[in-house]
């Protein structure tokens, strides 16, 4: 028998998650966000799920490849862009989109003769990680338009803060910005992710770039995912595979994180850290058994955690385990476990089975 741990991929709530994005901005083409083995949700799986979509971002240029391999025609943007002059040839076989975020890839394009490219052009309107400043921007695109280095131009920038609710001002003054410098410029505009679309509807421009909101989960703390129509794309499950009765004074798992005050049973859960579940999460992070809540107990080690199974008598070996997705959001997981819920999805390890409906 394989080892109980498994993710289930639902394909069903990924294309009604698409159609929420689609409730949201009726006007602007998706760019459905799949990097990162598509948040963990396997490439391939995802893209069929999301093939209504208008177009895919990602940054593997791998992935890329694969995408078209498996016949898919959409526009495919690589989020940063080219490395070398060689990725170029690729990028032109194989009819992918680049983003230009520095001078030096401007200088790769019109040294390599590759100019058939849809290139998506990123402005630093604050975020401050990738992008032209606002006073490189008038010359790069002097010099795209001028020797002809590409077969369309679209204008992109990046919200640092769209998802939190107290920092409105800092949107808008990148909206503004960005704003400002395209002012004039006629190029199709990309601006806003999953937050953003959600929160700000003037973002909502020509080409829009959901993530997190596709795989079910909130990309904001005011809203739920339920409160949002999103359905949870991945259930990671487990099963008991050992059961401990405790005294009042014993400690569970490494360093005895957990010492028990009265006399409990509790469950060993076959899911740990080198599974992708987040070692740092503390007891009374939330957990499903036998479709009950519980929680966790102690410190998660590589491959096992501890659960409490107080009040659940009907719990025992081989009972199902719920670590997060159908009745228990990857959001209540993550904040338990002070992270977000992109680490918990994309963190799932390679040893995890993915499978979907039967």
């Amino acid at each position: 028998m394989p080892r109980p741990i498994q993710a289930f991929i639902d394909p069903s709530a990924l294309t009604h998650n698409l159609s929420v994005v689609r409730q949201h901005a009726p006007k602007a083409h998706i760019m459905a966000v799949v990097k990162a083995d598509a948040y963990g949700h396997g490439l391939l799986q995802a893209a069929h799920a999301l093939k209504s979509a208008d177009g895919f971002a990602l940054l593997e240029l791998n992935a890329a490849i694969a995408l078209r391999d498996a016949g898919f025609k959409h526009p495919i943007l690589l989020l940063e862009g080219f490395f070398s002059m060689e990725e170029l040839a690729i990028f032109e076989q194989y009819q992918l989109s680049s983003v230009i975020h520095h001078p030096e890839q401007i200088a790769m394009l019109t040294t390599s003769g590759h100019r058939r490219l849809d290139l998506f052009v990123k402005i630093n309107t604050g975020m401050n990680r990738l992008g032209l400043t606002p006073e490189q921007l008038p010359f790069i695109i002097d010099k795209l338009i001028t020797l002809q280095c590409a077969k369309s131009i679209t204008l992109m920038t990046h919200f640092a803060c769209a998802d939190d609710s107290k920092e409105k001002e800092s949107v808008l003054r990148q909206l503004h910005c960005f704003k400002t410098v395209t002012h004039g410029h006629s190029f199709p505009h990309s601006l806003a992710n999953s937050a953003a679309i959600i929160h700000y509807p003037e973002t909502h421009t020509d080409w829009i770039r959901p993530g997190i909101m596709l795989y079910g989960a909130s990309p904001t703390p005011d809203k739920t995912a339920a409160e949002l129509n999103l359905k949870p794309a991945m259930t990671l499950s487990s099963k008991v595979i050992s059961i401990q009765q405790l005294k009042a004074g014993d400690r569970v798992g490494y360093g005895g994180l957990f010492t028990a005050d009265c006399a409990m049973r509790i469950g060993i859960v076959a899911c740990g850290y080198a599974d992708g579940y987040p070692r740092h999460a503390p007891t009374n992070t939330p957990v499903l058994i036998n479709d009950r809540r519980t929680r966790t107990l102690g410190r998660v080690s590589m491959d096992m955690l501890a659960v409490d199974l107080t009040g659940i008598d009907d719990a025992g070996l081989n009972s199902p385990a719920i670590l997060w997705g159908n009745g228990l959001s990857v959001d209540e997981v993550a904040q338990y476990a002070g992270t977000a819920n992109y680490e918990l999805l994309c963190a799932l390890a390679p040893r995890v089975e993915k499978r979907l409906p039967q």
